[in-house]
């Protein structure tokens, strides 16, 4: 389950072109690379904003929900972390393919209202069932939400993974930047650093193209590949469309300020000279009639 922050700080622009839509951008890019990967895959998104938690989509392996979930989804309200980890949970219990790990990846760019204890509490909860959950934090990064994170972290953490990845404003986009998180390599692969730990050093993950050896993990290198060009044609379509669109309205402006007297005064006078020539010929005729009689 993916679960994104759509709350009133997800408006901000500090994350090209707004949190939200950087989000919406991630989301499209983990849900490529986890169903490339595996076939069996599945993925489903709710938001924590507003009023609660809303499961948006259940689990699915059609990315066309995934976006239609993300369309519906409405700015407002705060975050219920807890509230909405716990639903989203929930989610997961009720997947059909019991054989699947269970996961959730938490987008946060609020201020967590939750105090450490409670988080802790239900991060050994989930620890429990089997749960693992990774965070990617942007935004808003205050050292209040990184203490409260990294506790929990540290209580969910096992062999299967949970990852905390931090994630400052920059030139990148949130997309590519998580493309070199463990949440979408995976913990182990040569040259990735976790971002916002400290490890990894230059030349890590920079060194192979989205942070991925191939050698090691071709599976994950093709799905992120095939990510990027699906995400670059749909980019050039949009483009065109764009480009047509402007197009068109052009030649629209055109005809409607484009003079028709020119036009109308060469009909008229191709009808009149056609008219013309009609009635010469008929005066030829009735002309020639009586020089007829005459000559009979």
């Amino acid at each position: 389950m993916i679960v994104v922050d759509n709350s009133e700080s997800s408006r901000n622009g500090d994350y090209p072109p707004t949190r939200f839509e950087a989000q919406s951008e991630a989301v499209s890019l983990i849900f490529s690379a986890k169903t490339q990967a595996n076939a069996e895959s599945s993925v489903g998104l709710m938001s924590m904003g507003g009023k609660g938690p809303e499961v948006l989509v259940t689990l699915t392996m059609d990315f066309g929900k995934i976006l239609d979930g993300l369309h519906r989804t409405k700015i407002r309200g705060n975050t219920h972390l807890t509230t909405g980890i716990q639903v989203a949970g929930l989610a997961l219990k009720h997947r059909q393919n019991k054989s699947q790990r269970q996961r959730i990846i938490v987008f946060i760019c609020s201020p967590i209202e939750e105090d450490e204890k409670t988080l802790v509490k239900l991060a050994k909860k989930m620890k429990k069932n089997n749960i693992s959950i990774d965070f990617v934090v942007f935004g808003d990064i205050e050292e209040d939400n990184t203490k409260k994170l990294t506790a929990f972290n540290e209580s969910v953490k096992s062999s299967d993974g949970s990852h905390l990845a931090i994630i400052p404003p920059g030139p990148n986009l949130l997309s590519d930047s998580l493309v070199t998180t463990p949440i979408l390599s995976g913990e182990g692969i040569a040259g990735i650093g976790r971002t916002g730990d400290g490890e990894g050093g230059e030349g890590g993950a920079e060194s192979y193209e989205f942070g991925v050896d191939p050698s090691m993990d071709p599976e994950l290198a093709l799905a992120l590949r095939m990510s990027y060009e699906e995400e670059k044609a749909r980019i050039e379509k949009e483009k065109e469309k764009e480009r047509e669109k402007e197009r068109l309205e052009g030649i629209r402006e055109e005809d409607e300020n484009a003079p028709l007297l020119s036009k109308d005064k060469d009909g008229e006078g191709e009808r009149g000279a056609s008219g013309s020539g009609s009635g010469s010929a008929g005066k030829k005729d009735t002309d020639e009639d009586p020089d007829k009689m005459d000559t009979a």
